[in-house]
């Protein structure tokens, strides 16, 4: 599997969740929201062999910090044709290419020990795809969507999902919920008596009368 199937596997499995909590839940923030440039973000490297959130959208300006939660020793190193055009290429170990930071792997350099930590601010708007060099092939694979307004569902496509308050409707949602329920109830009622009793002795047809 290719890191972009990865990342689209990863993206469905996640997708409506992270749509709505990636941003709240699996990362931590410091300075306020995301909307704003600014914001430091984490995204964990663990001994599951994995980075977590595997996807991200943050905004112009904003810091992706990446601690090693575990013991396994782990790299950030961004592809070479994985980053947006006229965007700073980066990777642990303090690398300007793949092929470089692939190297000074195999020379024991760039690597992120349990406990340790490196960051990157991005500038650039657009997707950076990036990896872990030891554990690429077992889908240690990541992307980071930099855009004006992360959270929105886009990240350049569509304007995703509003919900009723955004647009203005004073309405919660168990409320909705909730007269939802007691259309069903309602509907199953007068269905059972209908049913069961035939038609209202108002409507009834009048037999021989005139």
């Amino acid at each position: 599997m290719n890191r972009r199937d990865f990342l689209r596997t990863a993206g469905g499995a996640t997708g409506a969740v992270a749509a709505a909590t990636s941003t709240a839940s699996a990362q931590n923030e410091s300075g306020g929201g995301s909307s704003g440039g600014g914001t430091t973000h984490t995204v964990e490297m663990t001994d599951g062999l994995v980075f977590d959130p595997a996807s991200i959208e943050i905004a112009p300006g904003d810091t992706i910090e990446w601690p090693n939660v575990g013991s396994v020793g782990h790299s950030v190193t961004f592809y070479d044709d994985g980053i947006p055009e006229g965007a700073t290429y980066f990777a642990s170990g303090g690398f300007d290419s793949e092929e470089a930071a692939r190297t000074g792997w195999n020379n024991g350099e760039g690597n992120v020990a349990g406990g340790e930590s490196v960051s990157h601010t991005f500038e650039t708007l657009g997707t950076y795809e990036y990896f872990c060099i030891p554990h690429e092939g077992a889908g240690m694979v990541a992307e980071v969507v930099v855009t004006e307004n992360p959270g929105s569902g886009g990240g350049g496509g569509g304007g995703g999902e509003k919900e009723l308050h955004d647009l203005g409707v004073p309405i919660q949602a168990h409320w909705v919920g909730s007269a939802t329920i007691l259309g069903i109830i309602a509907t199953l009622v007068f269905t059972f008596y209908v049913l069961k009793y035939g038609e209202s002795p108002n409507t009834g047809n009048t037999g021989g009368r005139d």
